[in-house]
């Protein structure tokens, strides 16, 4: 089942929180309850994932993202994603949370995320999202642009760049064996 409850939690939490560029890091707090476990007493990849949205939602509260989505009646929707599991994060540990915007191309905004504890990554994660509308999909620079913000996009990191060529060559649909 979804967080609801620490969604509307993290979402009073950070709802007078100070603003945050488009491109500057949000950082929250989060423990790893029962609930969240897999059989090997660990978080759970797929709960990982849910619990990346902790992050992503409060970031677009604070960079005024969600404003102009409402106000636009626009949506956003992942659109791919690439994760990187290191270190297992166990029953009742806390985690630190960082959530920020790489830059954007002419389809698609990218947000890095990633789980720490302490001074170690225990997993990260690429995010491609697209911002919708009634009509389809919304160049993510004319969103940028109702956020007051600069339209054009820094440089994608290489890495970020390899992996959407990566993406660009991967077969869709895949084959129905």
């Amino acid at each position: 089942m979804y967080p609801f409850v620490r969604f509307a939690k993290e979402t009073v939490k950070y709802r007078n929180a100070p603003k945050l560029g488009l491109l500057e890091t949000h950082v929250s707090y989060h423990r790893c309850w029962p609930w969240d476990l897999d059989p090997w007493i660990e978080l759970n990849n797929g709960r990982t994932l849910t619990l990346y949205d902790l992050g992503r939602i409060p970031m677009a509260m604070r960079t005024g993202l969600t404003q102009v989505l409402r106000r636009n009646r626009w949506g956003i929707t992942v659109a791919g994603n690439s994760t990187r599991y290191r270190q297992r994060i166990r029953a009742f540990e806390r985690f630190e949370l960082r959530s920020r915007c790489v830059g954007w191309d002419d389809r698609f905004i990218y947000v890095e995320q990633s789980m720490w504890k302490g001074d170690i990554c225990a997993n990260h994660i690429l995010i491609r999202s697209a911002f919708t509308s009634s009509k389809g999909i919304i160049p993510p620079a004319q969103v940028v642009q109702e956020l007051n913000a600069d339209a054009v996009s820094p440089a994608l990191p290489a890495w970020v760049q390899a992996w959407i060529a990566a993406d660009g060559e991967r077969p869709w649909p895949p084959a129905r064996d």
